[in-house]
C-alpha cells in the first residue's frame, strides 16, 4: 500500500522534459491515461446524447461515467453534478441564478482569503440587485480564516456565504463544517470553493455541509473543466436563464450547449487514476478514500521537507503560518529580489514555481503583498523529495 511516487511519475509525459513541477496549484500536469481516454473519445464516432445510435449512446454513457466519477470523488450524487468550462463560469452563471431571488436589503458574505472567482460573482451579482455585501478578513499573521469571522456577519438577511475549502494562494483550510452548519442555522446557502482542496484530500461535501461544492478538474490531473455538486433537490428549486429546447432536467438545466465529451471522458479518468494511486480493494469511493489517505501523508512529508529547507534560508519570508493546517503550498518572498526575479531565476533551473497573486487578489493585498503577490510552490502526487530540495537549493543561491 506504500505510495511509490517513482511509479507514479511514469504515467506523466510531460515530466520528461525535467521540470520539477512546483506550479500545481495553477493547474497540475496530466497523466497518460486521460490523454488517451481525450483522444479515444475524439477518435471514436460521437454524437449529441441519445439512446438510438451506437454513437448517441456512447456520448450518454460518457456523461453518465463523469458524473458518477465525480459523485465518487465528493460523495456527493450523481444528479447533482453540473459540467461547466470553468470553476469561474459555473460560480458566474450560479450568481446569476441565486440572485434571482435576491432583494434589496438582503446581504451576501464573502471572504479576503478566496479566490475572486468566488469573490467577484457575487460582489457583482449583489450590486446587480442591491444586496449589501459584507467581507470576512483573515488574519495576516497566521493566514487563518477564524470561524467567527465569518459567523458573526450572519443575520436573518443573509442568503449566501461564498467561502474557500483551501486557500490557493496560502494553502490555509478554513473550518468550513463549522462555518457551513452556522449559515444553515441562519437560513443562508453556503457556497465553497473546493479548487484547492480536492487535489489534496478526501472531500465530503455532505460532511463539509457545502450547499454548493465547485472545483476544476485540471487542477487534480485532468483536462481544462470545471463542475459543481449540490444536491438535485436544490438544483430543482433554481430555473436558471437557459434555450427554450434544452433540457429543463437537473443538472442538464445548468449546462449549457453540447457538453465536452472528450474532457468528460478525461476527467473519469483522472478520477480513476487518483482511485489507484495504491493498491486497494473496494468500490472507487473507497479506493479514492485510500489513495488519498496515503497523498497526504507523502504530500506532506514533503511539505515539512520545503518549509524547513525555506526556513533556514535567512532571506526567505513565508507568508501564513506553516504550524496551521493546509495544503501542501508554500507561498514566500525573497528579501531583495522582486517576486518575478525570483520566478525568473527558479525557471533557469528548471524549477516552476511562479510568483503572483493567482487571482487571489485580495489574499495578496490582505497580506500586504498588493498585486504582485509572492513566489507560490504547490506539491503535486507526482513530486519527489530531490525536486524539493533543488527548488531550496536553487532559492538559496539568490
Amino acid at each position: 500500500m506504500a505510495y511509490d511516487v517513482n511509479a507514479i511519475r511514469k504515467h506523466f509525459p510531460a515530466l520528461a522534459e525535467g521540470a520539477a513541477h512546483f506550479d500545481g496549484p495553477g493547474g497540475s500536469q496530466v497523466p497518460d491515461v486521460v490523454g488517451e481516454a481525450v483522444a479515444g473519445v475524439l477518435c471514436s464516432a460521437i454524437a449529441n446524447r441519445g439512446t438510438v445510435t451506437p454513437a448517441e449512446r456512447r456520448a450518454d454513457g460518457i456523461v453518465r461515467e463523469a458524473r458518477q466519477a465525480v459523485a465518487d470523488l465528493l460523495g456527493a450524487q450523481a444528479e447533482g453534478v453540473v459540467f461547466g468550462r470553468s470553476m469561474t463560469q459555473v460560480t458566474y452563471d450560479f450568481s446569476r441564478t441565486l440572485a434571482k431571488t435576491w432583494s434589496p436589503g438582503d446581504e451576501v458574505v464573502v471572504t479576503r482569503l478566496d479566490h475572486d472567482a468566488n469573490i467577484r460573482p457575487w460582489v457583482q451579482a449583489a450590486q446587480a440587485r442591491g444586496v449589501t455585501v459584507r467581507w470576512a478578513d483573515f488574519d495576516p499573521a497566521t493566514g487563518v480564516l477564524p470561524v467567527e469571522a465569518v459567523t458573526s456577519l450572519l443575520t436573518d438577511k443573509t442568503r449566501l456565504v461564498a467561502v474557500t475549502a483551501a486557500s490557493n494562494l496560502l494553502g490555509t483550510r478554513p473550518d468550513v463544517a463549522a462555518i457551513t452548519a452556522k449559515v444553515r442555522e441562519a437560513g443562508a446557502l453556503s457556497y465553497v470553493d473546493g479548487v484547492h482542496l480536492t487535489p489534496h484530500s478526501t472531500v465530503d461535501v455532505d460532511a463539509l455541509g457545502a450547499d454548493f461544492y465547485a472545483c476544476s478538474v485540471y487542477k487534480f490531473l485532468g483536462p481544462h473543466l470545471g463542475l459543481l455538486a449540490a444536491a438535485p433537490a436544490l438544483l430543482e428549486t433554481l430555473q436558471p436563464d437557459k434555450l427554450l429546447p434544452s433540457s429543463n432536467a437537473v443538472p442538464e438545466r445548468f449546462e449549457l450547449g453540447t457538453l465536452p465529451y472528450e474532457l468528460l471522458a478525461g476527467t473519469a479518468a483522472a478520477i480513476d487514476f487518483l482511485a489507484n494511486l495504491v493498491p486497494a480493494e473496494g468500490t472507487r469511493r473507497e479506493k479514492l478514500a485510500t489513495s488519498l489517505a496515503e497523498l497526504e501523508i507523502h504530500e506532506g512529508e514533503l511539505l515539512t521537507r520545503l518549509d524547513n529547507g525555506l526556513a533556514e534560508l535567512p532571506k526567505v519570508v513565508r507568508h501564513g503560518s506553516p504550524d496551521r493546517e493546509r495544503t501542501p503550498t508554500v507561498l514566500f518572498s525573497v528579501t531583495g529580489h522582486e517576486p518575478k526575479a525570483v520566478y525568473e531565476h527558479l525557471a533557469q533551473h528548471n524549477v516552476n514555481a511562479p510568483a503572483a497573486s493567482f487571482y487571489a487578489l485580495e489574499c495578496s493585498r490582505h497580506l500586504g503583498l498588493g498585486d504582485a503577490g509572492a513566489v507560490r510552490a504547490g506539491i503535486a502526487p507526482y513530486t519527489t523529495a530531490a525536486e524539493v530540495d533543488r527548488l531550496v537549493s536553487a532559492v538559496a543561491e539568490l
